[in-house]
């Protein structure tokens, strides 16, 4: 069963309302952990996984799962996005049991570009914790085509989907594996209803590299002891990131599904070149709009 939480990938396909159901009903691991007793109630979430696609955010969730103070729902609701006609009772009868003091959380990473959802979640709770886990904006493009290529081998090649003029070297910036990544551009949106004390962002490159380090500012900026930490990581080199394990139990470690960490093709290195150009203004914005540098642009010079 808890290898089983890793095997799909949710945001390969559209959560059904059956597995919503599943997920929110008695015997279900909704939560830190098959052994939490069923007991307690079912709260609206106080911190929501908002972003972004193929960051890093499935990463982040399962981690934050392991902390025994954590609830949260494995299926991705889109309850701020495909699902809020059906009202909060709903969206709260989908959420795992949480007894006093414990955090009832979710991750939809579609929400961060939605431009409805800020008003929504503010107007569901104004106090609500947000966490974006960002990463650099060209890798997450080339994955959320490689994930697409997966599903649809047909579609065109990445270079013919990102231009809207090769010659001219035009950007399609209208394709959604391109704006996604304009991240100044979508946070904008949410600091019209949240002060950025309210978000964190959390690199999907240190989540990788530094599992823990990143993991203690989430759970500090949770309000939660600091429980997960490097004893619960250790590195796969087959898939080239870390894996979960709990150090209580012998049971396997948990690594994220098939559908994680694929090769990505080989892309043209002149898009690639095109592509930084024309993120890195967006970057720069992002960079002083959130007070932190993520280094992407030195971390292409590196290479």
């Amino acid at each position: 069963a808890q290898s089983g939480a890793f095997e799909r990938d949710p945001q390969e396909s559209s959560t059904t309302d059956e597995e919503l159901s599943r997920a929110g009903s008695p015997g279900s691991r909704g939560g830190g952990g098959s052994t939490t007793p069923d007991y307690g109630e079912k709260r609206l979430p106080q911190a929501l996984i908002i972003g972004v696609k193929k960051g890093g955010t499935r990463a982040l969730l399962e981690a934050i799962r392991a902390h025994p103070d954590v609830r949260a729902v494995g299926t991705e609701p889109h309850f701020f996005d495909r699902n809020y006609e059906k009202g909060l009772e709903w969206y709260r009868n989908v959420m795992p049991k949480t007894l006093e003091g414990q955090i009832t959380m979710e991750k939809t990473p579609s929400y961060f570009v939605t431009n409805e959802a800020p008003k929504r979640i503010h107007s569901m709770a104004k106090d609500t914790k947000l966490i974006v886990v960002v990463r650099n904006p060209v890798t997450r493009a080339i994955s959320d085509y490689t994930q697409t290529l997966s599903k649809k081998p047909e579609i065109p090649t990445f270079e013919v989907l990102a231009f809207k003029n090769r010659t001219l070297g035009l950007i399609d910036a209208s394709w959604s594996a391109i704006r996604i990544g304009i991240y100044a551009l979508h946070l904008e949106n949410w600091l019209q209803y949240f002060p950025l004390s309210q978000i964190l962002f959390v690199s999907g490159e240190r989540l990788i590299t530094d599992p823990a380090g990143e993991m203690a500012k989430v759970q500090d900026f949770l309000g939660l002891k600091r429980i997960v930490t490097e004893k619960h990581f250790y590195f796969n080199k087959t898939k080239g990131f870390p894996c979960l394990k709990k150090p209580e139990d012998s049971s396997a470690p948990r690594c994220l599904g098939k559908s994680k960490g694929r090769t990505h093709p080989k892309i043209d290195p002149d898009v690639i070149h095109r592509l930084r150009k024309f993120y890195k203004p967006f970057n720069v914005m992002f960079y002083q709009m959130t007070g932190q540098d993520f280094q992407w642009e030195q971390e292409e010079s590196d290479k």
